[in-house]
């Protein structure tokens, strides 16, 4: 029976379900899967999540299914071990996705209106969340942001439900002052340990400002990222026709180059 479910392309969440089972199962399963548990598969779980916002960032569209597929997995693998442990099944992790949505969404699936701003909704959905953090005894307002959020993206909640009790700067301007006191206290630092500081300092600073301008800092630096590799490799490719690599030439020709690419770009 599970075979034949194995080995159907039409078989769906089911047919996922059962192959991971199998995967797991100590006596025929995977050497390697059998091995695993949460904390060792967390890491593929959040490089699955980056794979699936690069594939948006680039439009690659016909590799975004294989990369939902590929998170999807992710989920089944964390539930299957979870089953195996008795703590909860992958239709309960559904089922709490689903109470979940509909209980943030009465103006959708309840008696609310739907005539409301999306700003509103936004404030009458943290309203909500704020609800379920007391049920849960999580009293401060920081308690629950995630700890293995990358840094950035951390930095930016953590700003976020501050500035929902009041605590921020009213504007950019204030921001920037602050970038501009934390940059001259890293120059000042000559101690590492106060320099590590200090750049951590700034880092936050920035990822405020970002959100002071309704920019995802995550997303910001990924297309600074995209940008650099593109026009290092401009460089790369004219040093090539010359028969040259990187380290044959010299940083005002590669300079240069450079900011040749960056007109390429613009016209």
């Amino acid at each position: 029976m599970s075979d034949t479910l194995i080995h159907d392309p039409k078989g769906g969440m089911p047919r996922l379900l059962e192959i991971m089972r199998r995967l797991r199962d100590p006596e025929t399963g995977c050497p390697w899967d059998i091995e695993q548990d949460f904390a060792t598969i967390a890491p593929y779980t959040i490089e699955e999540a980056y794979e699936v916002a690069d594939a948006i960032e680039r439009e690659a569209w016909d590799e975004l299914k294989g990369e939902l597929g590929d998170l999807l997995f992710q989920s089944v693998f964390h539930a299957q071990m979870a089953s195996e442990r008795g703590l909860f099944t992958f239709d309960e992790v559904a089922d709490t996705m689903s109470d979940k949505m509909v209980a943030r969404h009465p103006h959708v699936f309840g008696d609310e209106s739907r005539d409301k701003s999306a700003e509103q909704q936004t404030r009458d959905w943290e309203t909500i969340k704020a609800a379920e953090r007391a049920s849960k005894a999580r009293q401060g307002v920081l308690d629950d942001v995630a700890l293995g959020l990358p840094a950035l993206l951390r930095a930016v909640k953590l700003q976020k439900r501050a500035a929902r009790v009041g605590f921020d700067w009213p504007s950019t301007d204030e921001v920037i002052d602050k970038i501009v006191e934390e940059a001259q206290e890293l120059r000042e630092t000559s101690s590492p340990e106060h320099r590590f500081e200090e750049f951590g300092d700034l880092l936050f600073v920035m990822a405020n400002l970002a959100r002071h301008l309704d920019i995802d800092p995550e997303a910001a630096l990924r297309a600074a990222n995209t940008k650099f590799t593109r026009r290092f490799a401009y460089i790369e490719a004219a040093l090539a026709r010359d028969g040259r690599r990187p380290e044959d030439s010299d940083l005002a020709e590669m300079d240069a180059l450079w900011d040749a690419a960056k007109l390429t770009e613009k016209g």
